[in-house]
């Protein structure tokens, strides 16, 4: 699990530091060119970043406060919340990410879901409270490959404390 942050994070220190040098060289080409590899990578540090913290092995149950109340008032009830996040995980095509998310403007949740390592915020604008990965690695050696069946899982390790924290800033 830490290798994943880890190796993302080592391969976005090598982009950035290409970037720096095709900056310096004037080489517009080679920093274009890298866009993808920045995303990727950055994206993968980003995602996983606010993943691990979303999960604890103490986790589980519900949201409290006003975590609970937004949820309540967006979705209907914790359960509807519940089934439209995992609907929309599930249903992500390929590898990706599942989101609750945060619309700055309108203060409202949103669910959402990225492709690849595509990060939240520099994707939608939304303030990623709550990321469920959907790469294979996340679930395969455990489920195999019945996502659904991570994904129903993964809300008895949701650290609600952290993901209140991120929405209460």
């Amino acid at each position: 699990a830490v290798v994943s942050t880890q190796s993302t994070g080592n391969n976005l220190n090598a982009t950035a530091d290409k970037i720096t040098a095709a900056v310096e060289e004037g080489n517009a080409g080679a920093v274009i060119g890298l866009h993808g590899a920045l995303k990727f990578n950055g994206g993968g540090h980003i995602n996983h970043s606010i993943f691990w913290n979303n999960l604890s092995p103490n986790g589980g149950g519900l949201p409290t406060g006003d975590l609970l109340s937004a949820i309540e008032a967006e979705f209907g009830s914790f359960d509807q919340f519940k089934a439209k996040m995992s609907a929309a995980t599930i249903g992500v095509q390929g590898s990706g990410w599942g989101w609750l998310g945060l619309n700055p403007e309108t203060k409202r949740l949103q669910i959402a879901t990225c492709a690849n390592q595509d990060p939240l915020h520099a994707t939608t604008g939304l303030i990623p409270l709550l990321g469920i990965d959907v790469w294979e690695h996340a679930y395969y050696l455990q489920y195999k490959n019945v996502r659904p069946e991570y994904v129903n899982s993964i809300w008895d390790v949701v650290n609600w404390e952290d993901v209140a924290a991120r929405f209460a800033s």
